[in-house]
């Protein structure tokens, strides 16, 4: 997993060392007031140099945290498709075609939100076997072939018609993995709905979802809502 971070620069740390070395050289080191001078002169030396060398954004690479259910089953499946996952990603930085790379990406964030979802839910691991022991293999495989047919450098028929073939196909293959994710919500759904259900028949019994109702006490208040 990729993880942007602000890489401070060395320089400036450089720079205000290196005055203190220069002033050493050029004024002696022994008078209270020397040592008050170099500092506030390194201290303005590192102002400046930290704005001629801001810190600069970089792409590192963090392991995906193990995650752990309880469950064996769901532990090991997960861990593996976390593996795969990281095999597709070294794929993707490696594919030069920005469109590809773009799906790619899309993939590996539907496949995180399943491995979510499977970490919150382990007893619905059977629900995505078939997800991680054939369809993340599969697209692994697909997406090296791409990798290493669009790297030749003579484009034959063969070549052509393949690369054009796992283009095309990868568009599927999202729309099949948001799929997936969606059915895995379906029995949440169904809970809301029956609570919703029975929720509209209490109100409606209890004459609590009309647009009029009254107090009743001493005098008969009528409200409208």
């Amino acid at each position: 997993m990729q993880k942007e971070i602000l890489q401070a620069s060395a320089a400036p740390y450089y720079a205000a060392g290196l005055s203190w070395l220069l002033y050493s050289l050029m004024f002696p080191l022994y008078r209270l007031m020397d040592f008050i001078l170099v500092t506030v002169l390194s201290t303005a030396v590192f102002a400046v140099s930290r704005k001629l060398f801001p810190p600069k954004k970089v792409v590192v690479e963090v392991s995906e945290p193990v995650i752990r259910t309880g469950s064996g089953e769901s532990d090991r499946m997960i861990a593996e498709g976390q593996a795969y996952l990281a095999r597709i990603r070294a794929a993707n930085d490696r594919i030069e075609d920005p469109a590809i790379s773009d799906q790619i990406s899309r993939l590996e964030e539907i496949s995180r939100k399943i491995f979510d979802f499977i970490a919150e839910n382990p007893r619905k691991v059977s629900d995505v076997r078939k997800f991680l022991n054939y369809y993340l293999p599969t697209v692994l495989k697909l997406l090296n072939t791409y990798d290493k047919l669009t790297r030749q450098t003579i484009q034959g028929e063969n070549i052509t018609a393949t690369t054009q073939r796992i283009e095309a196909i990868m568009t599927t293959v999202i729309k099949a993995f948001e799929k997936q994710l969606d059915r895995l919500f379906q029995d949440q759904a169904l809970d809301i709905s029956t609570d919703i259900t029975v929720l509209e028949g209490m109100l409606a019994q209890e004459g609590l979802t009309g647009d009029e109702f009254s107090l009743s006490g001493p005098d008969k208040i009528e409200l409208k809502l």
